[in-house]
């Protein structure tokens, strides 16, 4: 069917569409949308999601830390170079786990003294490097598939400490839905260490957004800025603008 091809095209550009798009652009009902959608399900060609639907799985199962970090490498270090330039003259900063806030620790270049606080033990090795850098490295339960700790003691540290930044990776945006990461207690901490920021950046490859994990650690207007790649879509650039988010593309 024609109008199938169509919702197929427009997916291949878009990543994922809603179904108030596909209704509008189709010139069809919701309840002919769903049924289409359902159809293209049942043949493999698609995924439904809340409102619409997505070319790849949008339910995310957490991999080890090694695994990802060859996944969009080369987005990565450029998201990376462009949040290190967001770090101030003697600024204080947070750093949540994962590969692509590991990039932003190698790209840092402090002027002046800088303080970073990070439950991520990757990252704090990196640091390491620089005498310069005064580390603060949350305790707790070290998980072993991020690199990084959890629970009650990590999130007690946080009550007393205030920050300037808090650079924040995650494994699924869905613009209705939020920021999302595979592990309930790290979407915990993170969610900890924004209270104690007064900005929170997320940084996040392209491939991220239209899915969802299984904790949720914010809504998406909890944000200050997301900085991705330019593969983003101009569907969701839009909308996240339309938010009041400031948006990097790199």
């Amino acid at each position: 069917m024609e109008r199938h091809q169509e919702i197929l095209d427009l997916l291949k550009k878009e990543k994922h569409v809603k179904v108030a798009t596909l209704c509008e652009r189709l010139d069809v009902s919701a309840v002919t949308i769903r049924k289409d959608l359902k159809l293209l399900e049942d043949k493999g060609l698609l995924f439904r999601t809340h409102g619409g639907a997505s070319l790849e799985n949008p339910y995310m199962n957490e991999r080890d830390v090694s695994e990802k970090a060859s996944i969009s490498a080369e987005e990565k270090s450029l998201i990376a170079e462009a949040a290190a330039q967001r770090i101030q003259e003697n600024d204080s900063i947070i750093i949540a786990s994962g590969t692509t806030v590991q990039q932003l620790a190698k790209a840092i270049k402090p002027i002046g003294k800088l303080n970073v606080i990070t439950s991520s033990l990757l990252v704090a090795i990196e640091l390491m490097k620089h005498r310069d850098i005064d580390i603060i490295q949350l305790g707790g339960n070290i998980r072993h598939r991020s690199g990084s700790v959890t629970g009650h003691y990590a999130e007690h540290i946080l009550q007393h400490i205030s920050s300037h930044q808090f650079f924040m990776g995650v494994d699924g945006i869905d613009l209705d839905f939020g920021c999302t990461t595979t592990n309930i207690e790290e979407a915990i901490l993170n969610k900890k260490m924004m209270e104690a920021a007064q900005k929170t950046i997320i940084l996040a490859d392209s491939s991220k957004f239209g899915k969802r994990s299984l904790a949720k650690i914010c809504e998406l207007d909890e944000i200050s800025e997301i900085i991705t790649d330019k593969d983003l879509s101009a569907a969701d650039a839009e909308r996240i603008r339309e938010m009041g988010i400031k948006l990097t593309l790199v």
